[in-house]
């Protein structure tokens, strides 16, 4: 694999790990746009506990996944008590918040950032990346994404039917919490730097995107919308600066045309090997009748 490969299979799988993160809390309903806090802060617990307190890798990733998760379990009970666009101003302000404390700690490396000496290498990311996904697949499969989609589809209705909405919003924040310090330790250890630039608000729109244009009521939509996002404007490379306009105008159109997302439910329920059976033995009983 080249270099340039490499880099772009390294980027694709921190951005899916990210775009999971991001899922988890929108497919029960809330729209996190506070991605880039949660990263910044699994990749800096893992710059310093790699380069200051000299812990080796299979501690500094653990450690910092832990950490965020605490972070996700601690800001959702102000979070959870805000609703719509208050929900998307309180996330967004606390990745402000950790930005702009990142931005002015001498004890992280303030504006100049961190050096993280230990590397990930791609092997490691395409395993974290394929762990990950079928984790949340897994999920999505279990009682507890039943009710995820039920709070997702009728928050009042689930209340009604014996879900605890609070309890699985909470257990989402920590989930989305843990994801993302994975993909900010995994880009710390695979770049060898971290600075508090990278993580901006353009990052929190961007791994939204990811998600929404994906779609957000399959757990197919983050790995669609990290591959649209990753390579379209790859290939869009050779059109110089003129691929950022034609990027936008292709998310503009499937925003228009696709409102609820690439891939849904439908999608996936017709294009499933079970129900291509199903209408397959319809037709052929149909007509052998005739």
């Amino acid at each position: 694999m080249s270099g340039y490969m490499a880099g772009i299979v390294a980027i694709l799988c921190i951005n899916l790990i990210f775009a999971y993160a991001i899922f988890v809390t929108a497919a029960a309903g809330q729209l996190n746009l506070g991605g880039a806090g949660f990263q910044a802060i699994g990749a800096y617990a893992a710059a310093y506990a790699s380069s200051v307190l000299m812990q080796p890798v299979w501690i500094t990733i653990p450690a910092a996944m832990a950490i965020t998760a605490l972070v996700g379990f601690l800001i959702s009970f102000p979070v959870l008590r805000t609703r719509g666009v208050y929900m998307v101003l309180a996330t967004f302000a606390f990745a402000e918040v950790v930005a702009g404390f990142l931005l002015r700690s001498t004890t992280f490396g303030g504006a100049i950032g961190m050096v993280v000496p230990d590397h990930v290498g791609v092997p490691v990311l395409i395993a974290c990346a394929v762990g990950v996904t079928l984790l949340v697949f897994y999920l999505m499969a279990t009682r507890v994404g039943l009710a995820m989609r039920a709070i997702h589809d009728d928050e009042p209705v689930s209340t009604i039917m014996g879900v605890n909405v609070r309890a699985v919003q909470v257990a989402t924040f920590t989930l989305a919490g843990a994801l993302a310090g994975l993909s900010g330790a995994l880009y710390a250890h695979h770049f060898s730097f971290v600075e508090a630039q990278y993580f901006n608000a353009l990052l929190s729109i961007y791994v939204l995107l990811f998600v929404l244009i994906g779609g957000t009521q399959t757990a197919w939509g983050p790995l669609v919308g990290s591959l649209f996002f990753t390579l379209i404007p790859e290939l869009l490379r050779v059109g110089g600066s003129w691929r950022y306009v034609v990027f936008g105008v292709a998310i503009v159109l499937m925003m228009a045309i696709r409102p609820e997302g690439i891939v849904t439910r439908q999608l996936v329920a017709r294009l499933s090997p079970r129900n291509w059976l199903t209408r397959r033995k319809t037709v052929l009983g149909e007509r052998h009748a005739g």
